[in-house]
């Protein structure tokens, strides 16, 4: 008898035979190749000597992410489901996967930057500014903290799984195994290790709740379909007898897992301190590539497992989409924090894209993957330019810091104008095509909270605006921040993050094509 199957002796035939669930691994391979790497980083980590570990976790690091985007490239078109149907390769699993990669590896470039210790990020020595103030350059360190490059790894290995996974137990592993590499990447701040450690230890805490609420959830469901698969739990729906009460607080506890990865209010108080008090590459690389694998996930629970039940759950997709954009637009009005106020963008970007998602159709889809694509882009850019800002102490990161920024540097100032201009969703920007689609998209089934979200996302528009005033229209200070020249990793990400802000904006038929190709699901 083959090794790969066994004998049943319990359901008393000793004929039958369980075979193992059959695995395609050219499926897998994205997946294989992250997870592989992230362990041989580990080992990188522990044998390579300090003094060139850092540019082979680099290259492996950036490698693996590229030759893994590769293997979902030539996947595409897929639509199969592997390891005992427990993972789902579909046209939105791998366009979310190569969104994470793309994303995931212009996150490493702006953790690669070696010059400058970001008010938090991998460069243990202080920077100071040297040279005169054309030349704004800034010492550099080769203390870098290397293991962020295998975390990272195994985050992006799970935010991979995440989307895909067809079963909600392979789903609650990916989620762990992407959280917990964040929990230890956001206390990494050398400089302001006490508000990194902070922010590291609420996100701890806060994620284990949001866990538990997940798996508890997980249990009440399979206790009404006897199973954990969507597919399975969508087909009770439609013939089992019994009461519904374990469906609905089981999905009702599931959801709140989920809209906790993603940052939705109410579930979203970890937000602005984790982003605040993480290295801001770090906060770069959840605010992107975490928001983009929960809402995968989301999309997965909701389109393929709970489709059928669509008018019980949209009310509660209505509300906390509400909440998200409100908190996000009213609260960030109040905030003097460059990265809070952003953690408050990215709470109400949550909202609108939580919009799309109550048409339950594939234009909802389609348009909720081009918002995913356009914002994961503008964010990246947008922490990549925070970064550049800093005084003695580091990141200089509170507004009134910010006070005649354009007068030190036109160049960085117009910039970040334009990034703003893209969140705020102005026309030629990805960010106004990101919403018109969404917005088009739900109006025909959810036309009054497509009014909502406008009226949130003019109020959102003046602190983007504030900020703009402040660097162009108030006078610098004397010992003001100097706008740091990047090295040559970082200026690549920030400068294709803004390049594809513009694109998308001025040409987004390409993508929009690409997603309405990908806007399918295999339960």
């Amino acid at each position: 008898m083959s090794p790969l199957s066994v004998v049943s002796a319990a359901v008393g035939d000793p004929t039958a035979v369980i075979k193992a669930p059959s695995i395609s691994y050219a499926a897998l391979a994205p997946i294989l190749i992250v997870l592989g790497a992230a362990c041989v980083g580990i080992l990188v980590e522990a044998t390579v000597p300090r003094a060139q570990r850092f540019n082979a976790q680099l290259t492996l690091t950036l490698a693996s992410l590229f030759a893994s985007l590769i293997a979902v490239i030539l996947l595409r078109g897929t639509s199969t489901l592997t390891a005992a149907g427990a993972v789902s390769i579909d046209g939105m699993s791998l366009f979310v996967q190569g969104t994470i990669l793309v994303l995931g590896g212009l996150s490493v470039m702006l953790l690669a930057e070696r010059s400058f210790e970001p008010g938090g990020a991998i460069v243990a020595a202080a920077a100071v500014v040297v040279g005169s103030p054309s030349d704004r350059r800034l010492a550099s360190s080769n203390r870098v903290q290397t293991e962020v490059f295998p975390l990272l790894l195994f985050a992006v290995g799970g935010m991979l799984i995440f989307p895909a996974a067809n079963n909600l137990l392979v789903m609650f592993v990916a989620l762990e195994v992407l959280s917990l590499p964040l929990y230890l990447m956001a206390g990494l701040s050398r400089r302001r290790r006490l508000l990194s450690q902070e922010a590291a230890i609420k996100y701890f805490l806060l994620g284990a709740f949001a866990s538990a609420f997940f798996l508890y959830g997980l249990a009440l469901l399979y206790g009404y379909a006897g199973s954990v698969d969507l597919f399975d739990i969508l087909k009770a729906q439609s013939t089992s007898t019994q009461s519904d009460t374990l469906l609905y607080l089981g999905f009702g506890m599931l959801i709140v897992g989920l809209l906790f990865k993603a940052g939705i209010a109410p579930f979203h108080s970890w937000t602005p301190d984790v982003y605040q008090g993480s290295p801001t590459p770090v906060t770069a690389f959840m605010a992107s590539c975490t928001k983009i694998a929960a809402f995968g996930a989301i999309i997965r629970v909701l389109y393929v497992g709970f489709s059928i039940s669509a008018w019980n759950w949209r009310p509660i997709i209505w509300a906390v989409a509400i909440a998200s954009m409100v908190v996000g637009a009213i609260i960030g009005l109040t905030q003097t924090d460059l990265k809070r106020i952003l953690a408050y963008s990215s709470i109400a970007h949550a909202g609108f894209i939580l919009v799309g998602l109550v048409s339950l159709d594939s234009a909802g889809l389609s348009a909720v993957l081009f918002y995913l694509v356009a914002y994961g882009f503008t964010t990246i850019a947008a922490f990549g330019l925070v970064t550049l800002v800093r005084d003695g102490n580091g990141e200089a990161s509170h507004l009134s810091q910010w006070s005649g920024l354009a007068k030190r540097s036109p160049l960085f100032a117009v910039t970040f104008t334009f990034l703003l201009l893209a969140l705020a969703g102005i026309p030629l920007t990805s960010g106004f095509t990101g919403k018109f689609v969404v917005f088009r998209a739900a109006y025909h089934i959810a036309g009054p909270l497509v009014v909502i979200a406008l009226v949130t996302s003019a109020i959102a528009a003046f602190f983007y605006l504030r900020i703009v005033v402040m660097m162009f229209f108030a006078e610098p200070a004397e010992d003001g921040p100097t706008v740091a020249i990047p090295s040559a990793v970082s200026t690549i990400a920030i400068t294709v993050g803004t390049v594809a802000t513009l694109l998308l904006g001025v040409f987004p038929q390409p993508l929009l094509d690409l997603a309405d190709k990908a806007a399918k699901l295999r339960g």
